[in-house]
């Protein structure tokens, strides 16, 4: 028998695995990694080139999108209420329930990707309300922020709150770009 060369996994599938792993009771004699065990996922390259750029004493900001620029904006009434009422099929939705911000952005920023890939059109991102009461939520927050920057923007041409049935103040519809057909 012929062993074939293991791919190594990467950092997606990292968090994904540790994500899982969690949730999962260990075999006698066995133990969850901890954080330090399991290899924490690295910043996103956004993020670590605008770590580098901020000039001292600044705290560094994401690119954001200016008006003229190719920025998602809000969906049309129309769209969103034909979503919300089944007329629209969502066609994918992504979980960021207990993610912290870099997991959350790289697992979001892979499922665009993927979901644009294969044409998908309509999503479902779930972000939570937030755990406090006097909270928002942090990623609530964050996620129309990162919607905003290059990688994303590329992607998505608009994005509302959900309504009720999907998740209300904690979820987001996402229309992405129409790929560009070759020929």
């Amino acid at each position: 028998m012929k062993r074939t060369a293991r791919k190594s996994l990467t950092r997606e599938d990292r968090v994904l695995w540790t994500k899982v792993a969690r949730t999962a009771k260990p075999l006698p004699g066995k133990a969850v990694p901890e954080e330090d065990e399991a290899e924490a996922p690295a910043e996103p390259p956004r993020a670590r080139a605008a770590a580098v750029k901020a000039p001292p004493g600044q705290s560094p900001r994401p690119e954001i999108s200016t008006p003229g620029s190719n920025a998602p904006r809000k969906m049309d009434a129309a769209t969103r209420e034909k979503i919300a009422r089944g007329r629209l099929a969502i066609a994918g939705r992504v979980d960021l329930h207990g993610l912290r911000q870099e997991e959350a952005h790289m697992l979001l920023l892979s499922f665009l990707r993927r979901a644009y890939e294969a044409d998908r059109r309509y999503l479902l991102v779930i972000t939570g309300k937030g755990s406090s009461p006097a909270s928002e939520g942090i990623l609530r927050r964050a996620v129309p922020q990162w919607f905003a920057t290059a990688p994303f923007r590329q992607l998505i041409s608009g994005y509302e709150e959900a309504s009720r049935q999907h998740g209300g103040e904690g979820a987001i519809y996402v229309r992405l770009r129409r790929r560009e057909q070759a020929g």
